[in-house]
């Protein structure tokens, strides 16, 4: 009888054990986007991308650790990695711009679908003005159709995820005036990215 009962509880015991083993996940997690860190002549850059192209290109902050911190505060899923190749290009491309060559992002796949449409349209519109060249939120505004919309437009070029690859330093307020800028170093940093490409201001 003794016998018995303790063959009981061994068959038993093994199973309670294995029902109570947590469960484990295989692999790594996998995560939307990545980001990398580049140096150029303005100082550290960084370019954010997801599977459908370029989500995002952040300019310089005070430092590289505060850039950093800018777009992970941007793109909270994101992790430190080497860019696949078509980032590259994009990051190629914008270090030679800032040194003062000229960089055509045409050919940039961007991921705007977090952009609402009618800031798609503006980005677009935004990425045909030529290097060295400017235009005003009213001309942008009128190039959409909507000539009544500039106040709409430099609201949607204060919120551009793709500064550079979208060159929203390129639209100008009325008469030429500068306007505002929304990355760090305001007007000033607007102002040295117009200067870099050659175009007048005044």
């Amino acid at each position: 009888m003794s016998s018995g009962t303790v063959h009981h509880g061994a068959s038993q015991r093994p199973s309670a054990r294995r029902a109570s083993l947590p469960i484990q996940r295989l692999g790594p997690v996998a995560t939307a986007h990545g980001f990398a860190l580049f140096e150029t002549a303005l100082g550290p850059c960084g370019i954010i991308w997801g599977e459908r192209g370029i989500v995002g290109l952040q300019l310089p902050e005070a430092g590289k650790r505060d850039t950093r911190a800018r777009i992970l505060q941007r793109f909270p899923d994101a992790r430190e990695a080497s860019p696949p190749p078509d980032a590259q290009r994009a990051r190629d491309g914008v270090m030679a711009l800032l040194r003062g060559e000229a960089s055509d992002f045409s050919a940039v796949a961007l991921d705007m679908d977090r952009a609402p449409p009618f800031h798609r349209r503006v980005y677009e519109a935004a990425r045909a003005i030529p290097l060295g060249a400017t235009a005003s939120y009213g001309d942008t505004a009128a190039q959409l159709g909507a000539p009544g919309v500039a106040r709409a437009v430099g609201q949607a070029l204060g919120r551009n995820p793709f500064a550079i690859v979208v060159p929203c330093h390129r639209v100008l307020a009325a008469g030429g005036k500068l306007g505002g800028f929304s990355a760090y170093g305001g007007v000033a940093t607007k102002l040295r990215l117009l200067a870099i490409e050659g175009a007048h201001v005044n």
